[in-house]
């Protein structure tokens, strides 16, 4: 998009209309495709065959699975050559080794009587003919692919000792025919539901950490204003419209407080405000622009975005106000931090030669790099394990989103079929 080529912090909220002004409109059931490119060292090696009687299912748990763990980067698939298996079956262990497999998967769906479907599995270490354990879920038809997102978790689990993230969930935002629309989908970009539509802008959406609630700014009110939304009863609370702009909210990790950006005292600055409303608290006196805030996973640092250097550069400041200290000093323009889940990493959006680029800054080190070959990246969120991040791009013209390893070796394209795409989120955990 040529206008972010001349963007000043100071425009964001307007480049924001303009810039959806240009997009292209999205199909309403905003459905994806997962494309997954890129070779990664030390990658597992694991066969998951067709489920038993997925056929006559609506959903293909096996190839849902399938595409869950390559995505992720820590796995790839051996084809199983149309091997007929279920939970109940023994593998032939010397057979799956000879073809490359390290691990195996297994399982069935079944019809139930009341209409719900019996998802069971198993998984085998191959290498040692090992039963690693199983699972079965008893589900809607609707759920089958969260039934299926939960099997790749358990196995993600068993396999790297960390947990997965692929029953979580992704916000996002889309413009089409004069409408705004804010999404939640799985992790896979798949089961898109619309969470609000209004034909004024919406942006910025935050998850709370319980995933119970977004908040987000709209511009209804022909202003930024502040709300947070109850995914659940589809309820709002107006949080933040006070003297001119309401912008860039981000949660507290215990759910409590709200950090924003207002203009209220002239020119944007930081504040604190009680997630249920109320007098903000300002956390610094600046005389540059200040915003784009996220927090630290303890709550202790807040991360920001300020031009009082002269350029647009990332800081941080504690959470409860004081003296800000500069964190990025390479290039001249550096903005959209996100810090991950285990407070390792930093990524951000650099613009170098006009071109803005994800980059992955290790915290302890300072150390950083460029981890897209994409020139118009914006809005990078972690999956909660930390171990992937979703960010909008443009590819061949057309707003996407696309989830990349930490190194940038494994990307996944989340592909609708036309439209654009923006601001994405990841959530956090949902509880099983």
């Amino acid at each position: 998009m040529t206008l972010r080529l001349n963007l000043r912090l100071a425009d964001i909220v307007r480049t924001f209309i303009l810039a959806w002004t240009l997009g292209i409109g999205l199909s309403a059931q905003a459905q994806f495709r997962v494309d997954v490119s890129g070779i990664g060292l030390n990658q597992l090696p694991i066969a998951v065959t067709a489920f038993r009687g997925e056929a006559s299912a609506p959903q293909k748990i096996g190839a849902i699975i399938r595409a869950d763990l390559e995505r992720s980067g820590q796995f790839r698939s051996v084809d199983p050559a149309g091997a007929a298996m279920d939970e109940v079956s023994r593998p032939d262990v010397a057979a799956w080794r000879q073809a490359g497999a390290d691990s195996l998967v297994s399982g069935s769906v079944t019809r139930l009587v009341d209409g719900r479907y019996d998802v069971r599995f198993r998984l085998w270490d191959v290498v040692r003919g090992q039963d690693l354990g199983g699972q079965s879920y008893a589900v809607t038809a609707g759920d089958l692919r969260l039934a299926a997102h939960r099997i790749a978790d358990y196995i993600y689990e068993k396999l790297t000792g960390e947990k997965g993230a692929f029953s979580t969930r992704i916000a996002y935002v889309t413009k089409g025919a004069q409408r705004y629309q804010l999404w939640i989908t799985d992790a896979d970009g798949e089961n898109a539901q619309s969470a609000l539509a209004s034909p004024e802008p919406i942006i910025s959406p935050a998850w709370s950490p319980n995933g119970a609630q977004l908040a987000y700014v709209s511009f209804e009110s022909r202003k930024p204003v502040v709300y947070t939304h109850d995914i659940a009863s589809g309820k709002r609370r107006l949080i933040a419209n006070f003297r001119g702009s309401n912008s860039a909210p981000a949660w507290s990790p215990d759910g409590r407080t709200l950090a924003v950006t207002l203009s209220r005292d002239g020119g944007s600055q930081l504040y604190t405000i009680d997630a249920a409303g109320g007098e903000p608290h300002r956390l610094a006196q600046s005389a540059g622009i200040d915003t784009e805030p996220t927090y630290t996973p303890d709550g202790k640092l807040i991360y920001f975005v300020s031009d009082r250097g002269g350029t647009p550069q990332i800081y941080k400041i504690p959470s409860t106000g004081g003296q800000a200290e500069r964190v990025t000093f390479t290039g001249s323009y550096n903005i959209s931090p996100a810090v991950s889940p285990d407070g390792r990493w930093l990524a951000y959006i650099s613009r170098s030669g006009g071109a803005f680029k994800l980059h992955v800054m290790e915290l302890s080190s300072g150390l950083s790099q460029s981890i897209t070959e994409t020139s118009a990246d914006e809005s990078p969120s972690f999956a909660p394990n930390s171990r992937l991040i979703v960010y909008a791009t443009q590819q061949q013209g057309h707003e996407t989103l696309m989830t990349t390893t930490l190194d940038g070796k494994i990307k996944a394209h989340l592909a609708g079929q036309s439209g654009n795409i923006r601001e994405p989120d990841w959530g956090p955990f949902q509880p099983q």
